[in-house]
Protein backbone atom coordinates (compact mmCIF):
# COMPACT_ATOMS: atom_id res chain seq x y z
CA UNK A 1 0.00 0.00 0.00
CA UNK A 2 1.34 3.58 -0.63
CA UNK A 3 -0.94 6.59 0.30
CA UNK A 4 0.03 10.12 -1.36
CA UNK A 5 -1.88 13.04 -0.22
CA UNK A 6 -3.39 15.41 -2.78
CA UNK A 7 -4.06 18.68 -1.66
CA UNK A 8 -3.73 17.35 1.68
CA UNK A 9 -6.29 14.68 1.02
CA UNK A 10 -5.36 11.03 1.03
CA UNK A 11 -4.99 8.87 -1.85
CA UNK A 12 -4.69 4.88 -1.58
CA UNK A 13 -2.62 2.80 -3.63
CA UNK A 14 -3.99 -0.60 -2.92
CA UNK A 15 -4.42 -4.41 -4.16
CA UNK A 16 -7.65 -4.44 -6.29
CA UNK A 17 -8.40 -7.61 -4.03
CA UNK A 18 -8.71 -5.46 -1.01
CA UNK A 19 -10.81 -2.38 -2.25
CA UNK A 20 -13.39 -1.25 -0.26
CA UNK A 21 -17.11 -0.46 -1.12
CA UNK A 22 -17.10 2.45 1.41
CA UNK A 23 -14.53 4.68 -0.34
CA UNK A 24 -14.41 5.98 -3.77
CA UNK A 25 -12.08 4.19 -6.11
CA UNK A 26 -10.65 4.29 -9.42
CA UNK A 27 -8.38 1.64 -11.50
CA UNK A 28 -4.69 2.65 -11.74
CA UNK A 29 -4.62 2.23 -15.53
CA UNK A 30 -7.34 4.98 -15.75
CA UNK A 31 -4.70 7.41 -14.37
CA UNK A 32 -1.37 8.22 -16.51
CA UNK A 33 -0.36 11.26 -14.30
CA UNK A 34 -0.51 13.43 -10.71
CA UNK A 35 -2.64 15.88 -12.62
CA UNK A 36 -5.53 13.08 -13.38
CA UNK A 37 -5.44 12.18 -9.87
CA UNK A 38 -6.33 15.98 -8.98
CA UNK A 39 -9.34 15.55 -11.11
CA UNK A 40 -10.75 13.05 -9.33
CA UNK A 41 -10.39 14.34 -5.60
CA UNK A 42 -14.09 15.88 -5.40
CA UNK A 43 -16.12 14.17 -1.95
CA UNK A 44 -12.20 13.33 -1.12
CA UNK A 45 -11.88 13.82 2.97
CA UNK A 46 -9.30 12.92 5.71
CA UNK A 47 -11.62 9.68 6.83
CA UNK A 48 -12.96 9.53 2.94
CA UNK A 49 -9.80 8.72 0.94
CA UNK A 50 -9.63 7.84 -2.40
CA UNK A 51 -8.58 4.23 -3.27
CA UNK A 52 -6.79 3.72 -6.03
CA UNK A 53 -6.73 -0.10 -7.41
CA UNK A 54 -4.36 -2.14 -8.87
CA UNK A 55 -2.24 -5.35 -8.96
CA UNK A 56 0.95 -3.30 -7.85
CA UNK A 57 0.64 -0.37 -5.78
CA UNK A 58 4.37 0.08 -5.85
CA UNK A 59 4.66 -0.35 -9.68
CA UNK A 60 1.62 1.82 -10.20
CA UNK A 61 2.51 4.92 -8.36
CA UNK A 62 6.06 4.88 -9.38
CA UNK A 63 4.35 4.93 -12.89
CA UNK A 64 2.10 7.76 -12.34
CA UNK A 65 4.73 9.97 -10.46
CA UNK A 66 8.04 8.87 -12.76
CA UNK A 67 8.57 12.19 -14.18
CA UNK A 68 7.41 14.24 -11.06
CA UNK A 69 10.14 16.04 -9.52
CA UNK A 70 10.96 14.38 -6.22
CA UNK A 71 11.79 16.30 -3.06
CA UNK A 72 13.44 15.09 -0.13
CA UNK A 73 12.70 16.07 3.66
CA UNK A 74 13.24 15.04 7.16
CA UNK A 75 11.72 16.27 10.54
CA UNK A 76 10.54 14.76 14.19
CA UNK A 77 7.67 14.52 16.62
CA UNK A 78 9.92 15.95 19.59
CA UNK A 79 9.46 14.66 23.02
CA UNK A 80 10.10 16.11 26.81
CA UNK A 81 9.20 14.83 29.86
CA UNK A 82 5.10 14.09 28.97
CA UNK A 83 4.95 16.85 26.06
CA UNK A 84 5.13 16.99 22.42
CA UNK A 85 7.11 20.13 20.55
CA UNK A 86 4.88 21.42 17.51
CA UNK A 87 5.14 24.89 15.48
CA UNK A 88 2.43 26.70 13.97
CA UNK A 89 2.99 27.22 10.39
CA UNK A 90 0.76 29.82 7.69
CA UNK A 91 -1.33 29.74 10.52
CA UNK A 92 -1.67 25.99 11.20
CA UNK A 93 -0.55 23.43 13.76
CA UNK A 94 2.80 21.50 11.82
CA UNK A 95 5.33 19.24 13.04
CA UNK A 96 8.65 20.70 12.03
CA UNK A 97 10.81 19.82 8.76
CA UNK A 98 12.49 20.49 6.10
CA UNK A 99 14.84 19.89 3.18
CA UNK A 100 17.36 17.29 3.01
CA UNK A 101 20.50 19.19 1.90
CA UNK A 102 22.88 17.75 -0.50
CA UNK A 103 25.10 15.20 1.24
CA UNK A 104 23.09 14.75 4.55
CA UNK A 105 21.23 11.69 5.71
CA UNK A 106 17.70 11.68 6.60
CA UNK A 107 18.70 11.32 10.21
CA UNK A 108 21.16 14.34 9.85
CA UNK A 109 18.58 16.31 8.25
CA UNK A 110 15.84 16.30 10.82
CA UNK A 111 18.40 16.58 13.42
CA UNK A 112 19.39 19.94 11.50
CA UNK A 113 15.60 20.95 11.11
CA UNK A 114 14.05 20.81 14.57
CA UNK A 115 17.00 22.65 15.72
CA UNK A 116 17.07 25.65 12.78
CA UNK A 117 12.93 25.71 13.18
CA UNK A 118 12.69 25.34 17.35
CA UNK A 119 16.12 26.69 18.29
CA UNK A 120 16.73 23.60 20.35
CA UNK A 121 20.06 21.52 21.10
CA UNK A 122 20.93 18.02 22.14
CA UNK A 123 17.68 16.45 20.87
CA UNK A 124 18.02 12.37 19.51
CA UNK A 125 16.59 10.21 17.32
CA UNK A 126 15.03 7.56 19.17
CA UNK A 127 13.11 5.60 16.11
CA UNK A 128 11.74 5.90 13.00
CA UNK A 129 8.00 6.68 12.68
CA UNK A 130 6.61 6.99 9.12
CA UNK A 131 7.63 7.84 5.61
CA UNK A 132 4.81 10.68 4.09
CA UNK A 133 4.02 11.54 0.52
CA UNK A 134 2.49 14.77 -0.56
CA UNK A 135 2.16 16.80 -3.78
CA UNK A 136 2.97 20.59 -3.70
CA UNK A 137 3.93 23.32 -6.13
CA UNK A 138 7.52 23.82 -7.11
CA UNK A 139 8.44 26.34 -9.65
CA UNK A 140 4.88 26.08 -10.84
CA UNK A 141 4.41 22.43 -11.69
CA UNK A 142 4.15 19.11 -9.09
CA UNK A 143 6.72 18.21 -7.13
CA UNK A 144 6.38 14.66 -4.78
CA UNK A 145 7.59 15.58 -1.80
CA UNK A 146 9.20 12.43 0.84
CA UNK A 147 9.22 13.29 4.22
CA UNK A 148 10.81 10.97 6.70
CA UNK A 149 9.65 11.32 10.03
CA UNK A 150 11.55 9.90 13.64
CA UNK A 151 10.21 9.99 17.15
CA UNK A 152 12.74 12.29 19.46
CA UNK A 153 13.65 13.02 22.46
CA UNK A 154 14.96 16.02 24.16
CA UNK A 155 16.03 16.86 28.06
CA UNK A 156 16.92 20.25 27.48
CA UNK A 157 15.48 23.51 28.54
CA UNK A 158 11.85 24.30 27.82
CA UNK A 159 12.88 27.31 26.12
CA UNK A 160 12.38 27.56 22.48
CA UNK A 161 12.40 30.00 19.34
CA UNK A 162 10.86 29.51 16.42
CA UNK A 163 12.81 30.27 12.68
CA UNK A 164 10.62 33.30 11.94
CA UNK A 165 11.74 33.65 8.13
CA UNK A 166 10.27 30.01 7.68
CA UNK A 167 6.99 31.17 8.53
CA UNK A 168 7.01 29.95 11.51
CA UNK A 169 5.41 32.36 14.43
CA UNK A 170 4.98 30.11 17.60
CA UNK A 171 7.13 27.29 18.90
CA UNK A 172 4.91 25.13 21.57
CA UNK A 173 5.18 22.55 24.29
CA UNK A 174 2.22 20.64 24.27
CA UNK A 175 0.27 17.08 25.90
CA UNK A 176 -0.27 14.07 23.96
CA UNK A 177 -3.84 14.87 23.94
CA UNK A 178 -3.64 18.35 22.59
CA UNK A 179 -1.05 16.77 19.92
CA UNK A 180 -3.49 14.61 18.82
CA UNK A 181 -6.26 16.83 18.72
CA UNK A 182 -5.27 18.79 15.68
CA UNK A 183 -5.96 15.79 13.18
CA UNK A 184 -8.33 17.25 10.84
CA UNK A 185 -7.06 21.19 11.31
CA UNK A 186 -3.78 20.78 9.68
CA UNK A 187 -1.70 19.91 6.96
CA UNK A 188 -2.58 16.68 5.03
CA UNK A 189 0.32 14.44 5.71
CA UNK A 190 0.74 15.48 9.32
CA UNK A 191 -2.85 13.63 10.08
CA UNK A 192 -1.11 10.27 9.09
CA UNK A 193 1.68 11.26 11.25
CA UNK A 194 -0.45 11.74 14.27
CA UNK A 195 -2.23 8.33 13.10
CA UNK A 196 0.82 6.42 12.89
CA UNK A 197 2.01 7.85 16.47
CA UNK A 198 -1.06 7.41 18.02
CA UNK A 199 -1.21 3.35 16.21
CA UNK A 200 2.42 2.77 17.08
CA UNK A 201 2.48 5.06 20.93
CA UNK A 202 -1.06 5.37 22.48
CA UNK A 203 -2.71 2.04 21.58
CA UNK A 204 0.39 0.01 22.11
CA UNK A 205 0.65 1.30 25.52
CA UNK A 206 -3.29 0.96 26.57
CA UNK A 207 -2.79 -2.73 25.50
CA UNK A 208 0.09 -3.40 27.53
CA UNK A 209 -1.85 -2.19 30.76
CA UNK A 210 -4.82 -4.20 29.91
CA UNK A 211 -2.59 -7.23 30.10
Amino acid sequence: MYKVFIDHKPVIFMDKKELSTDYPQIRAKEIGSPNELYSQMEGVTLDNPLQVGCSDPKASFERIFKKTKLIEAAGGVVKRKNEFLLIKRKGLWDIPKGKIDKGETPEEAGIREVMEECGIKGHEIKDQLVITYHTMKFQGKIALKRTYWYMMKYKGPRETKPQLNEGITKTKWMSESYMLAIRGRTYGSINEVLDVYKEKYVKRKAKKMTK
